[in-house]
């Protein structure tokens, strides 16, 4: 197999990229890259590209078999965020190409690609963590660092909206509400390795995703400052709808504002005839699980970033 570390993908990668993530998924029953490691393989993202592929004799013998030509493996590696932090890694491999060393050396490259650009260490998610990934990080000596949780609700008996007197809830405006919305992102999520980074081009990157409506960002303003934001997410002819982002000014915290903008979203997405919502949450954010459990949220998957034991 050959091995590559680049800083971007060429066009045709990319696209062979996305497909190799489209058939991991429909083999695992899970996806294999979160929305933003799909988003920067587009040029100029702040990560390193690892991509695996046969060798050529391999890969013409593969041709002519009817197998995938194109990367049997990628990881990419995220190295924005603090320098003096972890870096950040997804990876994925074909099923025909497992358990053949593949996974291993992309972990080997992971790990590399952190330490050249000085990082102190990666974390690398395992979405769903299934025994494969178990399996490959236990070779690793990788235990489990951070736990996300998705859960989800049925939304045949969602209740209606709260209404308060001293907050207007209204939709995004496209245009005008980038940069208050982002920068109520970053003071909700300060502490959050990934959502408080985004930045308005990010917003409008997802602006361009074929699942952006602006009615479906609701916005929660209290004598016109924005307090609060609830950012659903539909995917075309889905019967799910995700609770994408919920941010709280953290000067509003304990005020309800919360459970309020988690009625609005379950009454939102009832009235577009979804059957079910969901969300994503920190394992250790005790206080958002315990609001989301109130609206009758279950957990229904574990996704989990394993690392290098401190020491």
């Amino acid at each position: 197999m050959l091995i590559e570390v680049v800083d971007e993908l060429p066009p045709t990668t990319a696209d062979a990229v996305r497909t190799l993530a489209d058939v991991v998924r429909g083999h695992d029953g899970v996806e294999a890259f979160g929305e933003q490691t799909l988003l920067w393989l587009a040029p100029g993202s702040p990560v390193a590209h690892v991509v695996v592929t046969r060798d050529r004799e391999a890969a013409r013998d593969g041709a002519r078999e009817g197998v995938q030509v194109g990367p049997v493996g990628y990881a990419q590696v995220d190295l924005g965020g603090p320098g003096d932090s972890p870096a950040s890694a997804e990876l994925a491999v074909l099923p025909d190409a497992r358990r053949r060393g593949v996974g291993a050396a992309l972990l080997d490259r992971v790990g590399r690609a952190a330490a050249d650009a000085g990082r102190p260490g990666v974390l690398v998610w395992a979405h769903g963590d299934l025994p494969a990934a178990r399996a490959l990080a236990a070779a690793a000596g990788l235990t489990v660092r951070r736990e996300l949780l998705r859960m989800a609700v049925p939304l045949d008996d969602a209740p209606p909206a709260r209404a308060r007197d001293d907050v207007v809830v209204r939709p995004f405006v496209v245009g005008a509400d980038e940069d208050a919305w982002v920068a109520l992102n970053a003071r909700a999520f300060a502490d959050h390795p990934e959502q408080g980074r985004l930045t308005r081009a990010d917003v409008e990157a997802r602006e361009r995703e074929p699942w952006f409506r602006a009615e479906d960002l609701l916005l929660a303003e209290r004598d016109g400052r924005l307090v609060a934001s609830a950012w659903t997410k539909v995917e075309p002819g889905a019967t799910t709808g995700e609770l994408y982002a919920l941010a709280v000014d953290p000067a509003e915290q304990g005020t309800g504002l919360g459970r309020l903008m988690t009625t609005h979203v379950l009454a939102h997405l009832a009235g577009r005839g979804l059957t079910h919502a969901d969300l994503f949450v920190e394992g250790g954010n005790a206080a958002a699980r315990a609001t989301y459990e109130r609206a009758g949220f279950r957990t229904v998957r574990t996704d989990v970033q394993y690392g290098a034991d401190r020491g």
